[in-house]
């Protein structure tokens, strides 16, 4: 188990002084440590940044407890409860992570969180060199400021930040807004990349269906601050139910119901993206013949 959701509330004093929201509640959930593409969906105001925020003990619950690998994350602070080992484990990349970037050079930003861990030099230059590569951050820019890069080489930086210290579980926080497709699509391959061949658990929050109907195996609805389904994302999407949760249907599965109804052919909603979809019309065309 990696992370595990007990009874979980958040609640915060509101605008007024005796109002208290209640961003999330009855939030019972669990996330293995490995091989899972989770995406967390909903429309705003839902609860998924609180949601994901109890994942590393950035936010704290009102009720009910978190488990994060051996640790156990309360509604109070407990004095002996580490923070920083559950920081290390579960990896958390933000919205426009590169807005976090402050230090004199690309080498030294990357640097920051693996030295902050308490990892060796050796490792820490064994680590850089590994997530660069991953990345396809060329080493001549190592010793560059960070703010002379491009916008999508900044992005890569700061994901490499969290890369370096090789944490277990990856959090995404819309990673791929403010991408040009290009950029989005290379972000994403490195992570599915992560996900299949490094055996890591990704958690994403995305607005964007065919981004998560592509790369996700299982999708986690938020509204109203609860779980409301939890399922894998065929099923979600082949019901009219997620209509009611605001979501939007892939385009991939728009074009998959248009050419079964003007084709008459039967096309399943295991196709996920347009290369999938173009090897099953090569399938369906060889039958044919």
């Amino acid at each position: 188990m990696g992370i595990k959701f007990n009874g979980v509330e958040h609640s915060y004093k509101g605008i007024k002084k005796y109002d208290i929201v209640t961003a999330i509640k009855d939030i019972n959930l669990n996330i293995d440590d490995k091989d899972e593409f989770i995406a967390i969906v909903g429309k705003t105001g839902s609860g998924k940044s609180t949601l994901i925020s109890h994942m590393n003990a950035l936010l704290l619950p009102t009720k009910g407890s978190v488990d994060v690998f051996e640790y156990t994350i309360m509604p109070k602070k407990n004095r002996s409860l580490k923070l920083k080992p559950i920081r290390k484990k579960v990896g958390y990349v933000f919205q426009f992570p590169e807005y976090q970037l402050f230090e004199e050079t690309v080498y030294k930003d990357i640097k920051f969180a693996p030295k902050n861990f308490g990892f060796k030099e050796e490792e820490i230059n064994k680590n850089i060199e590994e997530v660069c590569k991953l990345l396809n951050i060329n080493e001549d820019i190592l010793q560059k400021s960070p703010f002379n890069l491009s916008g999508g080489q900044m992005r890569k930086v700061a994901i490499a930040g969290i890369l370096s210290y090789n944490p277990d579980i990856l959090i995404l926080d819309e990673p791929t807004r403010g991408l040009d497709p290009k950029g989005a699509l290379e972000i994403m391959n490195i992570f599915k990349y992560i996900n299949k061949e490094l055996h890591k658990t990704i958690i994403l929050i995305s607005h964007d269906m065919d981004l998560v109907y592509e790369y996700a195996n299982r999708v986690v609805v938020m509204k109203d601050g609860k779980i409301e389904f939890d399922g894998a994302k065929e099923v979600l999407f082949g019901e009219k139910n997620y209509e009611e949760y605001h979501l939007a249907k892939p385009q991939i599965l728009k074009i998959i119901d248009h050419i079964n109804e003007k084709l008459n052919y039967n096309l399943p909603y295991t196709i996920h993206n347009k290369d999938e979809l173009i090897n099953a019309l090569r399938q369906v065309s060889q039958n044919a013949r």
